[in-house]
């Protein structure tokens, strides 16, 4: 019985096949996109899941009341080596590591790399997985290296390079012999981790070697070192506050202790709750869009299936007369539905292998492959494919079913208005979802264009960042001056700052700020950057009073420094000018500073958050930098890089010209709201695409129905035009109702998300009624293109069907 009722299926299908094909494309992308989706959701929450011990690890973050203050990742460098050595019966083990931009020097190949300098503990306590090398001794030395498998390949070529060496630059320029003693993974089928992977820490050296890079980890002082603890089995974390407040309280500075709140956060939800929860609301944004996606095309196919099922009539009159069963004739509709469901989600297998390249350059990051997925995944697959079978298949299996044979024969049904009443819901629903994923796309779009504008405060265009040697001495600032004035010299280059920032977020800390005799505790907590007086013409960043940091010719002037208008405002001066020649005082510095300029307010950091206050003070004060910024002459742009390059070869010998533009580095800071955008537009033309194949099926199974009816116009006088009228208003009032209804949904929800930024875009009515007048257009179009037949069809025919 079940081989015929596949039987009978397949035959039907093969009549239909338009409507088949329609049916399975359309649910076959839904299914695609939205588990691409939760792949890459699944992926995200696996992250430091597999980690050994992972339910007793723990982060200690850091809250400040005043988030200028510090990172919220990182906390004091010697607590968690202190919970370990004086709490040893809540604290079984610690990890503590620090993060550094080095020049790696190996067989010809030298680049810039992200560099992890931690504790030996780190392999014992997490159990990554070692490839090559032995896991017990692979710190044990001052000179040992851990590489990812990934950055051994890229090194040596192979994972199979133990005892092999590569020259690491610190930053007085001095190079040393590292040698690798293991290579681990980071792949998602052993232990995905943001320890590793999420800061691209390619490259771990051990605490003893961190004096060679002029840094410490074992210091109270010293609040920009991440730090875990895995605790004794049976202790919660609860039971950790009280010694970290005390340890806080005995060991470190009050500016410090008074200002941090710590806060104790499992390694599985460390990741996840990055940058205020970012992560999450991304996901649950991601999961929200396919989730839409996939509704909207399970829709579209029970709307097609419903409504071909109704075409079907007579067929289950015939079925009836012959003896058939009702139980039968259930177990037939609801086969078919079941095979078209299969049919269209081993498509989506194939889509989900083939478009997943495309869908990881959305999302920056790449997808699982099938079997990294656990085994009862398959059951999930199984029962969305028997409920989706299962709600396409009831309205035809229970009631056309049921209907009596004669009005089965006649074709007529009683429960006609039910019927249109139900496809013009679903229809409504699946307008509704459109409307709102375009409007959505509008919005993300233009807020997004805003963190690239020129609103931003200052001059991106034609500026390339690239990290340069360091000698951080007094001979080595003037060596890279010297440098740098050649390279502004090069025809192709407009001018050069040598920095310790650029804009792309990341400072050097920051400074607590007050008038010169005034109360230390009302200071202002302002950014600290370290700049050379070129960085402002660079970036072309407006002055409002003053000059930066000198003039050119003239020897750095090491106690006076340039504040932006937000840091002049919140020390009390009205105006900015006031604020020049005035003298100021910092609780962290001894000397006195002078304000020599006031430069206009810009973004430094992402618009979630307002702009902060800022202290820019000459690369001389301390000795420290990071970048050339080089402003590029318009023009030919890619023969300016190629000359640049040949000139940084001959100044800078064996240091890599890695460079960045500034979009880059800006679209590194927006990266979530660039994926974001990314899928929103994939989501919009997804959501085009289901509700134009909605749109197509329905209006072909329509007129399938109506032919003779239209046949019946056509004999009356009925003129083209009131015939294609009469299916546009069919589907019109239904879309306008969508739409009505849509619109203050998508105002709702898109006002939601831009409250999270500081400063954002304002949502107007035109373009939203600009995108709904555009969705009419091309849905008109589409029911123009499908009536055309049968609205210049000779009468006769129409009227012969049936």
């Amino acid at each position: 019985m079940l081989l015929n009722y596949i039987l009978v299926a397949w035959r039907n299908m093969k009549k239909n096949r338009f409507h088949a094909i329609l049916n399975i494309v359309g649910l076959a992308i839904g299914i695609a996109f939205t588990g691409m989706i939760m792949a890459h959701v699944w992926n995200e929450l696996q992250v430091n899941r597999e980690l050994k011990n992972a339910d007793r690890q723990f982060v200690i973050r850091s809250k400040w009341k005043d988030p200028n203050m510090g990172f919220d990742l990182s906390t004091s460098g010697a607590l968690p080596k202190a919970l370990k050595e004086q709490y040893p019966t809540l604290v079984k083990n610690y990890y503590r590591w620090d993060g550094v931009t080095l020049t790696v020097h190996g067989d010809q190949k030298d680049f810039k790399e992200n560099v992890q300098i931690g504790d030996t503990t780190l392999l014992d306590m997490f159990g990554m997985k070692v490839l090559a090398g032995n896991a017990n001794n692979a710190l044990s030395t001052p000179n040992s290296m851990i590489m990812t498998a990934e950055l051994a390949k890229k090194y040596f070529g192979t994972i199979n390079a133990i005892g092999r060496s590569v020259e690491i630059e610190n930053m007085s320029g001095q190079r040393k012999p590292f040698m690798l003693t293991a290579v681990i993974s980071v792949a998602r089928d052993n232990a995905a981790t943001d320890l590793v992977s999420t800061y691209r820490n390619g490259i771990i050296l051990p605490e003893s070697c961190i004096s060679y890079f002029g840094r410490t980890i074992d210091d109270w002082k010293n609040v920009y070192i991440v730090g875990y603890v895995e605790l004794q089995p049976g202790v919660k974390a609860s039971q950790l506050y009280g010694p970290i407040t005390k340890l806080l309280k005995e060991n470190t500075p009050a500016n410090i202790y008074d200002n941090l709140t710590p806060e104790v956060v499992n390694v599985r939800d460390n990741y996840l709750n990055q940058n205020n929860g970012l992560v999450r609301r991304m996901l649950y944004t991601l999961s929200g869009i396919g989730l839409f996606i996939l509704l909207m095309a399970v829709i579209n196919f029970i709307n097609i299936s419903v409504s071909s099922a109704a075409s079907r009539m007579k067929e289950i009159g015939m079925r009836k007369v012959l003896g058939g069963k009702k139980q039968q004739l259930v177990a037939q509709f609801l086969t078919e539905s079941l095979i078209t469901v299969s049919i269209s989600t081993l498509l989506a297998f194939g889509c989900y292998l083939l478009l997943a390249p495309l869908f990881e350059q959305m999302v920056g990051k790449p997808l699982p492959a099938l079997n990294d997925f656990p085994a009862y995944f398959a059951a999930y697959l199984l029962l969305f494919v028997v409920l989706t079978g299962l709600a396409a298949g009831l309205y035809p299996a229970f009631v056309l079913s049921a209907l009596p044979s004669l009005s089965s024969l006649k074709g007529t049904l009683k429960s006609v208005k039910e019927n249109i009443a139900l496809r013009k819901s679903l229809v409504a629903f699946q307008f509704f979802t459109a409307v709102v994923v375009l409007i959505a796309a509008f919005i993300i779009t233009r807020q997004v264009q805003l963190f690239f504008s020129k609103g931003i405060g200052y001059d991106k265009e034609y500026v390339i960042s690239a990290q340069v040697p360091r000698d951080w001495s007094p001979a080595g600032v003037a060596k890279m001056e010297g440098i740098r004035r050649q390279l502004a010299e090069s025809p192709v280059v407009k001018d050069v700052s040598l920095t310790y920032e650029i804009m792309d977020g990341n400072n050097g800390g920051s400074l607590n700020i007050f008038p010169l005799g005034g109360d230390a505790t009302a200071a202002v907590t302002a950014f600290q950057l370290s700049t050379d007086r070129h960085f402002a013409r660079t970036f072309q960043v407006p002055m409002v009073a003053g000059e930066y940091l000198g003039r050119e010719g003239m020897p750095a002037d090491v106690h006076k420094i340039v504040i932006n208008a937000k840091t002049a405002k919140a020390l009390g001066y009205k105006d900015a000018a006031d604020a020049v020649g005035k003298q100021v005082k910092f609780a962290e510095l001894q000397d006195p500073y002078t304000i020599g300029g006031v430069t206009k307010d810009f973004h430094f950091q992402s618009m979630q958050q307002s702009i902060s206050p800022m202290v820019f003070f000459p690369l001389e004060a301390f000795n420290t930098y990071r970048y050339f910024a080089i402003k590029i002459k318009a023009g030919n742009i890619p023969e300016a890089l190629e000359t640049i390059r040949q000139k940084w070869s001959l100044l800078m010998p064996g240091a890599p010209f890695e460079y960045k533009f500034m979009d880059e580095s800006l679209a590194k800071m927006y990266r979530s709201e660039i994926q974001l955008e990314k899928t929103a537009y994939t989501a919009t033309v997804l959501a085009l695409v289901i509700v134009l194949l909605g749109v197509i099926g329905l209006v072909s199974l329509t007129i399938q129905k109506r032919t003779r009816e239209m046949g019946i116009r056509k004999v009356l006088g009925a003129s083209v035009n009131s015939i294609i009228s009469l299916f546009i208003k069919d589907f019109m009032g239904v879309m306008i109702i969508a739409s009505a209804l849509a619109c203050p949904a998508a105002y709702y929800l898109m006002q939601y998300w831009l409250n999270s930024y500081e400063y954002h875009i304002e949502i107007k009515a035109m373009p939203i009624v600009m995108i709904i007048v555009s969705l009419g257009l091309l849905t008109s179009v589409m029911i123009v293109l499908q009536t055309l037949k049968v609205a210049f069809a000779n009468p006769v025919k129409s009227l012969k069907t049936e």
